[in-house]
């Protein structure tokens, strides 16, 4: 039979390990070992003196680690109560630090590399190229010595950076082709989602009036069409209520802005009046409140608690307001507003018996139970004529002053009696003049400038009727001259809409970017009207006329 460490060998063993025993040189070689251990360690500590006796913590505990390496035949003098607390040596010196990764290193302790060199743009290559072409030697393509380095030095871009722009640039050359600078770096990265027109155009209205219905009905996700939005490749749009327009109002509405162009400017260079001899008026209803309205709160402060005796009769006045174009100096100072005044249908009614609120004979105001021509009527003669007889600016001679209306059954006309005693006074005549029927884009009010009173008012928040009025009042006399201004200019570029349209209202509000033509000076106080729908629209009107 083989030898017991022939016998190892063959199994894989070494003399340590062994094939679960262990000789009497074995025991020998370990205490050695350990013993140099020993005093290699207590010199490396430092808290002993070199060859001084070192207290074993884990005498007993090293003593079992090692009889239960032994094995079977050498633990039979174990007691049970005996365990094993630790298996490794508390007189051991801790364990070689590593010094730590860089990449958890503090700024300070990182070597850190040189700024990375930003990204070149087409215009600075292109100047590189300029700056090489001026060094370039003379019926060659060889650049002069040292004009890499100067280049490198200058735009702080590597020699290889400077090389491929010279290289490109010989290779256009080469080809005939003049040069092209611009890189693909805009074709890196993820492509976005494409989506056509008639991807879109296809889907039923009634299937894209959100977000989330259009990206189910693409396949998409909502996050990617909300981005489309914002990218303007697809628009969102609140589609109005238009008034219907028959044919006989399609050819009223083309006569009413023929009727605004000059004769003699038609038809080589047709142009708008400048409608400063214009009053527009028309009434609306001021309602106290709305029934939702949205503010911005803090972070802990409570919630408004609005109340209201009804939510579907809330306080309202009728007012009726008269504007004209303002009059702007040649230092574009603002020399008059154009604002003649908002007049309230609203009559002052003594109270009759006392109540909780007042008490008997208390003036109170009661808004006009009906608006008729009666009302109108008197409105135009008490109020409007003697507001255009103290701000309307100097003049000489007869002034003729054109109102315009719209078609309502309470306005009267220019044929009434008692308005034919009134509208020749102080050196004006006042001509009252009917805008076309379902135009309310004919009509400066109308057009914008309610709009602009009614938010401003809705601000002020009033909590009583009498309240509202003064409200009403402010927000009509705060508004700036320059968006009455912009309404004006608005109303004849809507004219040319018309007659592109043939009298049509099928268009979109045109916005003219009046605020950029004003800052560089080239906004025209008297708009141009397209010749070709002009003479398209006057030969519709002669051939209409012809057939009545």
């Amino acid at each position: 039979m083989a030898s017991d460490q022939e016998e190892d060998e063959f199994l894989g063993f070494s003399d340590d390990e062994g094939d679960g025993t262990n000789s009497d040189s074995d025991y020998d070689d370990d205490e050695a070992t350990q013993n140099a251990v020993s005093e290699v360690n207590a010199h490396q500590i430092g808290d002993f003196e070199q060859n001084q006796q070192l207290p074993d913590l884990n005498e007993v505990g090293q003593e079992y680690a090692q009889e239960c390496e032994v094995g079977p035949q050498h633990t039979s003098g174990i007691s049970d109560n005996h365990s094993v607390p630790f298996l490794f040596d508390l007189n051991m010196p801790t364990q070689q630090k590593f010094p730590p990764s860089p990449i958890h290193q503090t700024e300070t302790e990182q070597n850190h590399h040189k700024p990375r060199t930003p990204r070149i743009n087409n215009e600075l290559r292109l100047e590189i190229l300029l700056f090489l072409l001026l060094r370039k030697k003379k019926h060659s393509d060889e650049l002069i010595h040292g004009t890499n380095r100067q280049a490198v030095i200058k735009f702080g871009y590597t020699r290889k950076t400077i090389r491929l722009i010279w290289q490109r640039a010989l290779a256009h050359k080469a080809a005939m082709d003049s040069y092209f600078y611009d890189s693909k770096y805009h074709n890196c990265g993820r492509k976005r989602i494409q989506v056509t027109y008639e991807s879109i155009a296809s889907i039923a209205m009634g299937d894209r009036t959100t977000i989330i219905d259009l990206a189910r009905m693409l396949n998409l996700s909502p996050t990617t069409i909300w981005r489309m939005v914002k990218r303007k490749q697809i628009k969102p749009h609140s589609s109005p209520l238009n008034p219907g327009i028959s044919e006989e109002c399609k050819m009223a509405r083309m006569k009413w802005v023929l009727g605004l162009l000059m004769d003699y400017s038609i038809p080589n260079d047709p142009t708008y009046y400048s409608m400063y001899d214009f009053i527009h008026i028309d009434e609306k209803w001021f309602y106290l409140t709305q029934k939702s309205q949205r503010v911005y709160l803090a972070n802990n402060e409570p919630f408004p608690h609005r109340k209201g005796k009804s939510r579907t009769k809330i306080p309202k006045f009728m007012f009726m307001a008269a504007v004209a174009r303002p009059r702007w100096g040649q230092d574009g100072q603002c020399e008059w507003d154009g604002k003649l005044g908002i007049f309230p249908f609203t009559d002052a009614v003594a109270a009759k018996r006392t109540s909780k609120n007042r008490v008997k004979g208390t003036i109170e105001t009661k808004p006009i139970k009906s608006v008729n021509q009666i009302a109108t009527r008197a409105m135009l003669i008490n109020y409007l004529i003697p507001a255009i007889k103290e701000k309307w600016p100097p003049h000489e001679g007869e002034r003729v002053i054109y109102i315009i209306q719209d078609n309502a059954k309470a306005h009267i006309l220019q044929n009434d009696q008692e308005w034919q005693q009134h509208y020749k006074q102080d050196g004006f005549t006042l001509i009252l003049t009917q805008q076309p029927a379902n135009s309310p884009d004919c009509n400066i009010l109308d057009l914008g400038f309610f709009r602009s009173i009614q938010s401003l008012m809705h601000k002020k928040m009033p909590k009583t009727v009498e309240d509202l009025s003064g409200a009403v009042t402010e927000a009509y006399n705060e508004l700036h001259a320059k968006t009455l201004s912009n309404v004006w200019m608005s109303l004849q570029y809507v004219g040319n809409e018309i007659l592109k349209h043939k009298g049509d209202n099928d268009y979109q509000l045109p916005h003219n970017k009046k605020k950029i033509l004003e800052d560089e000076g080239n906004l025209p106080e008297q708009v141009k009207a397209p010749r070709w729908a002009v003479n398209e629209c006057k030969q519709l009107v002669d051939e209409w006329r012809a057939n009545q």
